[in-house]
């Protein structure tokens, strides 16, 4: 009989593991056999990932809430998942969709069962995170054309400025120097005096 291990990941610091610690140690996982990352899924280089597989032995078993926490390229989550469990030799338990547990039916055809539906998960997966992805894109254009402007709000021109402005645009300062009378980086006096200028 094997060790019992839990994996839990989110996205960000600000975002909350609870609901996957609860559910993995509902598994009999023990606490300190409970690795979290808060990073990106994006690919498999997390420290606390690479740490969990080092240990992972033959008959070891690894508990994850859902697939998604696993990772979410198509194609990652099934070089893992074929390395955890031939490789490794470990067995993985998807406590959110029973049927993806590799305890069971070790003969041919549950291992075939097992293979399409990770197969399907996983594809289902990225897909949702790519139509995430495409309605983000769309709503952030549909803002920028309604006037919607993002990033933090443009610093107040200093009280100067246009002073400085008349004095540059007549050609008797360089930018350089307008732009250090009015205490801006020469990139933004150029760029707002081009706007001006119009």
């Amino acid at each position: 009989m094997g060790k019992c291990y839990g994996y839990a990941r989110v996205s960000t610091k600000e975002q909350k593991e609870d609901r996957q610690i609860v559910a993995i140690s509902r598994m009999h996982v023990p606490r300190s056999n409970i690795f979290v990352d808060k990073e990106s899924g994006k690919d498999f280089e997390r420290t606390y990932y690479k740490k969990l597989v080092r240990k992972l032995r033959e008959d070891d078993v690894l508990y994850i809430k859902s697939i998604d926490r696993l990772g979410r390229s198509y194609e990652d989550i099934i070089e893992q998942w074929k390395h955890i469990t031939k490789d490794r030799k470990a067995d993985i338990v998807v406590i959110d969709m029973p049927i993806l547990d590799t305890r069971r039916g070790k003969d041919l055809m549950g291992t075939f069962l097992s293979d399409i539906v990770l197969a399907l998960l996983s594809y289902i997966s990225e897909n949702e995170r790519l139509n995430i992805r495409a309605r983000q894109a769309e709503g952030i254009a549909i803002a920028k054309a309604n006037g919607v402007r993002f990033g933090p709000a443009p610093k107040p021109l200093p009280d100067n400025f246009y002073d400085i402005y008349s004095v540059w645009a007549r050609g008797e300062l360089s930018v350089s120097e307008a732009a250090r009378l009015c205490n801006m980086p020469r990139s933004t006096f150029y760029d707002k005096a081009r706007r001006l200028r119009g």
